[in-house]
């Protein structure tokens, strides 16, 4: 399903709120999910820990240059890449300090551009007729950032994934490497949950949808679409 069956995908912040959904969703769909985390910390959390089709490799620092390559070099030949690591923050301007920004960027924007430059190497080295996939994460505040007083470092650094990702799009489809990226608004997660205990949870997109959007994105089914900015707001 999906033309998945077999192919070898990356998923970093695999162990987190939607990427354990990301992870679950290529799993079902016969793919082989790689998952670089940076501490042991993280895999107690992760309940695909122990699955036949996933590949852990910690010690990974993805906003080092020679980390990111290193881990993208040991791979096996790769299909799709999707970039879920990534930093929240909120504070007013006047409270946000340089090396609060510089912290943003780097979990953000250096994040996603290094693992996407790795990953096209490596699409391209394994020279599938199908080329690759690769999948960001942008976000409302991002693409939206008249929404996001309070949070301008956050959403600069969303922003600057959304334009990296349409630029990559561009850049890569002689490659037949297709760019997208999902823009989600306030994930149901227990973490957003217990942040914000009086909203109204039902109007968040649920992580089992949004990856099933990542997924599709990241597959051959997807044969068209590249550069898009795809809204996962549900009803938020």
């Amino acid at each position: 399903m999906y033309g998945l069956d077999g192919r070898n995908v990356v998923v970093t912040g695999g162990t987190g709120g939607l990427g354990v959904a990301v992870v679950r969703a290529f799993l079902d769909a016969g793919a082989t999910c790689h998952v670089p985390c940076r501490s042991p910390a993280e895999l107690a959390r992760f309940p695909h820990a122990g699955h036949a089709r996933v590949v852990i490799t910690e010690g990974v620092d993805l906003t080092d240059d020679a980390g990111v390559s290193s881990f993208y070099a040991a791979l096996p030949s790769l299909f799709a890449s999707v970039h879920l690591a990534g930093g929240f923050a909120m504070a007013p301007l006047t409270e946000t300090s340089k090396a609060d920004l510089m912290h943003l960027v780097a979990m953000n924007l250096a994040t996603s551009f290094l693992c996407c430059r790795e990953a096209a190497r490596r699409i391209v080295a394994a020279g599938s007729p199908d080329g690759g996939r690769i999948v960001n994460v942008a976000a409302k505040a991002g693409i939206e950032p008249g929404t996001a007083a309070g949070m301008a470092a956050y959403a600069a650094t969303k922003a600057a994934v959304a334009a990296l990702t349409q630029s990559l799009a561009q850049e890569l489809v002689g490659k037949r490497i297709l760019v997208n990226a999902i823009a989600p608004s306030i994930l149901d997660t227990p973490a957003n949950r217990a942040a914000m205990p009086n909203a109204d949870f039902a109007r968040w997109p649920k992580v089992d949808e949004v990856a099933r959007t990542v997924r599709f994105l990241a597959s051959p089914e997807n044969a068209v679409t590249r550069g898009a900015i795809v809204e996962v707001y549900g009803q938020s």
